[in-house]
């Protein structure tokens, strides 16, 4: 079979494909026309917007097919469309049951590793002095505890010994136990000081040691330096656990709770994925980014995690409740509202608004508007839910849709306009939809219409409804040109076109 025989083909089915939807879903139970029952209006069958009060031809040339009164589906208020099974099935309709559960949502977001500040030692000199000897020699040396660091002369330490001495020499108990008590507050071991009683002894310079194990960080000093209390002369921090400073966007702050489960991934290592917890949920939003900082806390017994890595983080948080969840297919969201269109049986739908309580990767839990059993279109919903709407906005304010005229275009000429009262004089071009000729009148702008570059002479295509009042109100239009216009023209204009009949339309 050639490709041109094929091209023929599909747009055949295409055609009787579309037929179908317009038939069927067009704005309720749309069948072969009965004697027994009057049809409420007729459709394009390809566009359910094309709607007219009686029998005739679409824009493309095919007949209108007429729409009935779905009787069956009153009970359940306005906006109820009918489908037939097999449109149904062509379409692709799929259909699934409103669930109770608690919500789970994951909260992606990167962090930064860093030591446990817990288990952090800053290193500070007692006294002041100079680096005689230092025996870690770069950032990142792992040390042992009780490893020798440095050695420090300093002369208030040498007057501290020879003071220790003094009293030792006098065996005076009060001075002996003063003087051992500062050598012990200047950091000096209890090693040390059992060394100088014994030998009797000063050293000129003093060693120091690791308070415990770990890696060096922010090593500070080199041989040789000049030092005193203020100065940090390095930290020692452990890897056996990390922390990992990770933030998140403001509205998903009351999510993140302490002990919460947190996963991680590094690029480094793929494949490999850690499992950790929030450690603490900061009180402050950083003001520059608007990021609420979490701090999460990582075994680390391997070593492989290492400070100022890049991590990949995801937060597990769940709802404290259980919700009615939807998949997230099932939802609309128009931007001003958020819709579901729930199946009632019978081939029969309704789109109903929702009020939306949360979110999760494949969920929405839904606050308001349905209840559990419920059962939500996730497929193909969009064409039902326009009609159901169009179907529920007639009757919710006490008219048909066969009432309602359509809005027309048309080309039209300002001749004149008050922008405070938001009316102006104007020719229009014929309107063969509502038997309008060519005529000069005054017309209203709705509200919703920008008047702002609008002015004599404009040249546009308006946009024409009818109030409940019957009045024509303009509520949408498209300028061409604005062009000056002579005010003698535009007043011989206006009174050669004004009729009476026009008038009247007016008012």
């Amino acid at each position: 079979m050639n490709t041109s025989i094929k091209l023929a083909i599909c747009a055949v089915l295409f055609l009787l494909f579309g037929i179908g939807i317009g038939h069927l879903i067009a704005g309720g139970d749309a069948v072969l026309e009965s004697p027994a029952k009057k049809p409420l209006y007729w459709v394009a069958p390809m566009d359910a917007n094309y709607r007219r009060n009686e029998p005739g031809k679409s824009p493309m040339g095919m007949d209108l097919i007429p729409v009935y009164k779905n009787t069956s589906s009153d009970e359940h208020g306005p906006g109820v469309v009918r489908i037939s099974p097999n449109v149904s099935n062509n379409l692709g309709v799929r259909v699934e049951k409103v669930r109770k559960d608690v919500l789970q949502t994951e909260i992606k977001t990167v962090g930064y590793i860093k030591y446990d500040e817990d288990q952090l030692k800053h290193i500070h000199p007692r006294v002041e002095g100079w680096i005689d000897k230092l025996y870690v020699k770069s950032a990142g040396d792992p040390v042992e505890k009780g490893q020798a660091l440095y050695n420090l002369y300093s002369p208030q330490l040498v007057n501290a010994q020879e003071e220790y001495l003094l009293a030792l020499s006098r065996n005076n108990t009060s001075l002996i136990e003063a003087a051992e008590s500062r050598l012990k507050s200047l950091k000096l071991t209890d090693d040390f000081i059992h060394s100088l009683k014994k030998n009797r002894v000063v050293k000129q310079t003093t060693t120091f040691y690791a308070p415990q194990s770990g890696v060096i960080d922010n090593l500070n000093i080199r041989e040789g330096f000049y030092v005193e209390p203020s100065n940090t002369l390095m930290s020692i921090g452990k890897l056996d656990q990390v922390w990992v400073e990770a933030e998140v966007f403001e509205r998903q702050a009351l999510l993140v709770k302490a002990g919460l489960p947190v996963t991680m991934r590094l690029d480094y290592l793929p494949g490999k994925v850690w499992r950790g917890k929030v450690d603490y949920v900061y009180p402050v939003l950083e003001p520059k980014t608007r990021t609420l900082r979490v701090r999460l806390r990582f075994d680390n017994t391997e070593k492989l995690l290492k400070p100022n890595m890049f991590t990949e983080v995801t937060i597990v948080t769940e709802s404290s409740k259980p919700l009615l969840l939807v998949p997230k297919s099932a939802v609309i969201r128009t931007g001003d509202k958020d819709v579901v269109v729930l199946a009632l049986g019978d081939g029969q739908f309704k789109s109903v608004a929702v009020e939306i309580a949360g979110v999760d990767e494949n969920f929405f839990a839904i606050k308001k508007g349905i209840v559990i059993d419920d059962e939500v279109v996730v497929s193909a919903q969009f064409l039902i839910d326009s009609e159901s709407s169009k179907s529920s906005d007639f009757k919710r304010i006490g008219i048909s849709e066969s009432d309602v005229e359509p809005t027309v275009w048309v080309a039209a000429t300002v001749y004149s306009i008050d922008k405070e009262s938001r009316k102006a004089k104007i020719e229009h071009e014929e309107i063969p939809e509502w038997d309008w000729p060519v005529m000069t009148m005054m017309f209203r702008f709705d509200r919703s219409v920008d008047v702002s570059g609008i002015a004599a002479g404009t040249k546009m295509h308006m946009e024409l409804s009818k109030d409940k009042e019957g009045r024509a109100v303009i509520t949408g239009v498209h300028i061409m040109e604005t062009m000056d216009m002579p005010a003698g023209k535009a007043k011989l204009k206006d009174e050669s076109s004004m009729s009476p009949h026009n008038q009247h339309q007016h008012h």
